[in-house]
This record gives structure tokens, C-alpha cells and sequence, in this order.
């Protein structure tokens, strides 16, 4: 019998939700049916997904409880990733009213509320990462809104940081640990753990940055998709307003402009295992839980956990530092590697979501580490990853070089 979730768990899910609650509150109301990512789904499909993807995971495909709403559930139920240059057809027209997504809303989560105490660990926990996940998602559609059509919300500062220059690390042959331990939760691709041999390499201490990136866009690369320029000067497009261009700040690009620009400067992107032994290996041969050992992230750590709407400096926080020195390998940036997402040996899907991942075993996506200003705590994990294709441009990616 599987083990329930429990009870003192519910305040997560409604924690959640209220990240979530909040994304939606920077939304104009008369913004709702805009499509700020050509690929994606219009905003409103985001009102609905949330509840309609509980609703279908916990009450009709584990508890088995008959639907109140048949075409909401199918509506809402699954997100796109067209391929590239394909984009949706959909008009505003052809989607309900908020008022009626927001009264199936709030249905389904008094019934999930009821219910909670019968949900298996697992699908519980699947729920409230799943919502996790789409309020970075979420994040990013916003960023491409019109900033008119959006109220901003408070930021949380700007720390500064450290003077030194990024240098490269020499990291030792060593043991990399990935996957996820059995009888802990982790998302189908997380499993099963296993051990890699990392042959000794090179790795720079710090994220490349917007200045070190300008040179090469003005070498003739095109400029990343955060970047716009106005009266000949480089801003950074901000959640909600335009900024000179922070030198200092990490680059958010794409896989394939990270790889051409390593490239560039005669060296490549990390792989996976070399992430690992880079973030949670040490000299004397152990493995920590994060980059900084074994205590539980905080804000001293980095920028992650919906810190903050921008990136922070490359050289702030040092105390989230590896044993090898290497910075911000969690927070400030999902950090592209050269690894194309695929499946560990053991890999089983999910039999309640059995496209999670191995709709995107296809070579077209890469795999990435670390997490953003906009991820939760909880993807810090060591054996969680993230994936996207090498050519799309809205993701909160950085990368560093790497050698051998």
C-alpha cells in the first residue's frame, strides 16, 4: 500500500499556491488572453493548468473520483513545446472567461483540500512540484509581457559582490554521484543513482557575465534575447522595466549561443558529470548534499527560492561557494551543460505522467543544473534536472567554461 501524505503537508500545497497566486496578481486584467511567447500557450491557460493538472492527478487518476467539469479537465490539462518555428493558432475567443476558470479553480481546491489525507506521498508531492515548477515557468511568459501590462511587485534588492576575477578551477579526478537514492522523491529522470568516473578537468569559478558576453556580440554574434538596444546603448529587459546593461550580472542565453561562445574562446560547455563533481564533490574525495555542505539553503546561499526578479552579480554570494571554490552553482542561473537530456540505466516513467520525461528523449534538449532567481528550494536537490532545447531563448540560463 502506498505511504499517504502526511496531514502537516497540506500548508505546502497551499504555500505554493500562493506563489503562484501572486504571479497572476501582476497580470492586467486585460492582458489575460495575450500570448507573450509566440510558442507558448496564452496566459489563460495558466490560470486553469494548475488546478486542472491537480484535479486530473489526484482526484480522477488516483482516487478515482468522478469530474465536475469534463472540458476544463481537457482543456487544461497539457502544456505545448512545439517545435521550433511552429507556433499555436488558437484565437482569444476560443477561451473561457476568468470568472468561470476562477469558479472551477476554486472548486477543485476545496474538494483537494477534503481529500488530501487519502493522496499517496508521491502524487502529493508530484502536485505541489509540478506547481512549483510553473511558477518559473510562469515567471518567464510575464517577462516577455509588455510591462504596461503587468503592476510590479517588489524585487529583492541588489547585493553586491566580491572584486576578484573569474579564474579556472583545476578540479581532480574524482567520483560524481547522480540520480536520486531510492525510497526518496525525485521526478521519473531522477533514478536510479549511480556513479561516474570524472577524469581531472578545468572549470571557471564564476557564471560568464554580460560584459565578457558583449565582446563577443560585438565580434558579430547576435545579441541574447534579455538584451535590447536603444540609442546605441545595451539595456537588460527586466520583469518590469529596462536597466542599463549590469556588467556583472550573468549572461541568460541559449544551449547553442553558450556552446558557439565557448567555442569562441577555445573551450566548451561542462557535461553533466563534470557539473557534479564541480558542485558537490570535495578534494578529500566525499560528495556534499549542496555546493556548500549539508545545511539546508538560505537566502546567505544564493539566489534562488524567489529571491529575486533579476540576477545578482556573479561574485555575490560567497557563501554558497564549492569545496573547490567554484560559485553560484546553485541560484543566479540554470546553468547549461553539453549533456543531452536522456534517461539513466533503470529510467521508468511515472505511471500517472508518463510523458514527463521521456516525451523529451528526442536529442533535441539539453540538460541543465543549478537553478534561477525564480526556482524553489526544493529543486536544489542534487539529483533534480531540468532540460530545454538548445535554441529557445526565455529560460533564466547561464553557463561557465570548462576544459580538460
Amino acid at each position: 500500500m502506498p505511504t499517504l501524505a502526511p496531514p502537516g503537508l497540506l500548508p505546502r500545497l497551499r504555500d505554493a499556491r500562493s506563489i503562484t497566486d501572486s504571479l497572476f496578481d501582476a497580470i492586467h486584467p486585460d492582458a489575460w488572453y495575450d500570448r507573450p511567447i509566440s510558442e507558448r500557450h496564452r496566459l489563460v491557460f495558466y490560470l486553469g493548468h494548475l488546478e486542472a493538472f491537480d484535479w486530473n492527478l489526484i482526484a480522477v487518476k488516483t482516487l478515482g473520483e468522478r469530474s465536475f467539469h469534463p472540458a476544463f479537465d481537457k482543456l487544461f490539462e497539457f502544456g505545448i513545446d512545439p517545435p521550433e518555428g511552429s507556433e499555436p493558432e488558437d484565437r482569444p475567443a476560443d477561451w473561457p472567461r476568468l470568472s468561470e476558470i476562477r469558479a472551477y479553480n476554486q472548486r477543485v481546491r476545496e474538494k483537494l483540500d477534503a481529500w488530501i489525507g487519502n493522496v499517496p506521498a508521491q502524487v502529493f508531492h508530484v502536485a505541489v512540484e509540478h506547481r512549483l515548477m510553473h511558477a518559473e515557468t510562469i515567471a518567464y511568459l510575464l517577462h516577455g509581457l509588455d510591462h504596461a501590462r503587468k503592476s510590479p511587485q517588489e524585487s529583492g534588492g541588489f547585493p553586491t559582490g566580491r572584486s576578484a576575477a573569474s579564474r579556472m578551477i583545476e578540479i581532480p579526478a574524482g567520483i560524481a554521484t547522480l540520480g536520486q537514492a531510492g525510497g526518496e522523491f525525485g521526478w521519473d529522470n531522477e533514478f536510479t543513482r549511480h556513479q561516474v568516473e570524472a577524469p581531472a578537468f578545468e572549470i571557471a569559478s564564476r557564471k560568464v557575465t554580460n560584459a565578457e558576453y558583449l565582446e563577443y556580440v560585438r565580434a558579430g554574434a547576435p545579441a541574447p534575447y534579455f538584451w535590447t538596444q536603444r540609442q546605441g546603448q545595451w539595456r537588460w529587459r527586466g520583469m518590469f522595466g529596462e536597466i542599463p546593461l549590469p556588467p556583472d550580472w550573468p549572461v541568460y542565453v541559449t544551449q547553442q549561443e553558450a556552446s558557439d561562445y565557448a567555442r569562441w574562446k577555445g573551450l566548451e560547455l561542462p557535461t553533466e558529470t563534470q557539473f557534479h563533481r564541480a558542485a558537490y564533490g570535495t578534494p578529500q574525495g566525499g560528495e556534499r548534499s549542496y555546493p556548500w555542505g549539508e545545511d539546508s539553503p538560505s537566502p546567505a546561499r544564493g539566489n534562488f527560492d524567489f529571491a529575486r526578479w533579476e540576477p545578482a552579480p556573479v561574485s555575490a554570494y560567497p557563501a554558497g561557494d564549492s569545496a573547490f571554490g567554484v560559485s553560484q552553482l546553485a541560484g543566479n542561473g540554470w546553468e547549461w551543460t553539453s549533456t543531452v537530456f536522456g534517461p539513466f540505466d533503470g529510467f521508468e516513467p511515472f505511471a500517472f505522467y508518463p510523458g514527463y520525461s521521456r516525451n523529451f528523449f528526442d536529442g533535441n534538449h539539453y540538460v541543465l543544473k543549478g537553478a534561477s532567481p525564480r526556482t524553489a528550494a526544493c529543486f536544489l536537490r542534487r539529483s533534480f534536472r531540468n532540460w530545454f532545447r538548445s535554441r529557445y531563448p526565455y529560460v533564466y540560463a547561464t553557463f561557465r567554461l570548462a576544459g580538460n
